[in-house]
């Protein structure tokens, strides 16, 4: 055993190369995967739950779109291929993370609108029309409220961020949480102990 988690910056775990399939608004998908990443062996069951529950952005959505927290990519992966004129940032701590979400998206022949970086990398004059994020619960409350409090003044004006946290690890707490932030905040949906927040100003 070793002490890696998925926020470890460079896991040291033999990577141990596998694929992930799932299918999300009726397109099927394959995304190279390894171990030392956030859920490597499946689709996570919150981040099923977010891209089949919240409003995927459309053939018409436009500008930088967050997806905070990539992992090996899957919700990079389905915004830039919904959203084929948006450009999506991709942004995790997880070196490992960066290099498959950037492998996944050449896979899926998107890799010409989708920007892998460390949160550092990001430039501080891109606002994102929309934000999405499984965020990591685990990393602590006090870390999870700094993650959000950096992220979330970045939305456009009119922009939308989708969040979804387990019942069982605060979701409730996290949503009186945001609206004591100033946020507006709408419980959207709930599944298999799941709730979707949609988050606006």
């Amino acid at each position: 055993m070793t002490g890696d988690h998925y926020f470890t910056a460079e896991p040291s775990a033999p990577a141990q190369a596998r694929e992930v399939q799932f299918t999300i608004a009726g397109r099927d998908y394959t995304l190279a995967s390894a171990a030392g990443v956030f859920s490597a062996t499946r689709l996570d069951l919150g981040t099923s739950v977010l891209l089949r529950k919240a409003d995927l952005p459309d053939p018409t959505t436009t500008g930088s779109l967050l997806d905070l927290g990539c992992g090996f990519g899957p919700i990079t992966g389905v915004l830039a291929t919904v959203a084929p004129t948006a450009t999506i940032w991709a942004v995790d701590v997880n070196e490992r993370a960066r290099e498959l979400t950037a492998a996944n998206a050449a896979r899926l022949d998107v890799a010409d609108r989708v920007h892998v970086a460390t949160p550092d990398q990001v430039p501080t004059d891109i606002s994102f029309t929309q934000i999405w994020s499984n965020p990591p619960i685990r990393i602590g409350k006090d870390e999870l409220h700094q993650l959000l409090l950096r992220w979330l003044p970045r939305l456009s004006p009119e922009g939308i961020a989708w969040l979804v946290a387990a019942r069982h690890l605060g979701s409730d707490s996290l949503q009186r949480w945001l609206v004591d932030q100033g946020w507006q905040v709408e419980r959207h949906a709930s599944q298999k102990g799941f709730r979707v927040l949609r988050v606006t100003r």
